[in-house]
């Protein structure tokens, strides 16, 4: 496996593309979105999508979680609302 830690994010998206090329089918490199984030999860929540994630432009690749990723999810996805279901079951179960 290639490593990415501290390649610029051009290298690690191509890295990334190659390694998607022989996956398995419903893996998919989405190319990258120049647009500001509130229309682009706006723009996803209209085609259904469970949401998105986002990462700081300018950061540097780093395994686990960070500040620099911020996940957006959809409210009305049917994915979002069973797991907001299933929390709130378990939230009764206490």
């Amino acid at each position: 496996m290639a490593k990415t830690c501290g390649a610029s994010r051009w290298r690690r998206k191509a890295t990334l593309a190659s390694l998607l090329r022989r996956s398995l089918p419903g893996l998919r490199l989405n190319e990258h979105l120049a647009h500001d984030g509130e229309s682009v999860f706006r723009h996803a929540c209209k085609m259904g999508l469970e949401g998105i994630v986002s990462k700081r432009l300018g950061s540097r690749y780093r395994s686990g979680r960070s500040k620099d990723w911020l996940k957006f999810k959809n409210p009305e996805a049917p994915a979002v609302r069973r797991e907001a279901e299933e929390d709130w079951g378990r939230e009764q179960r206490r």
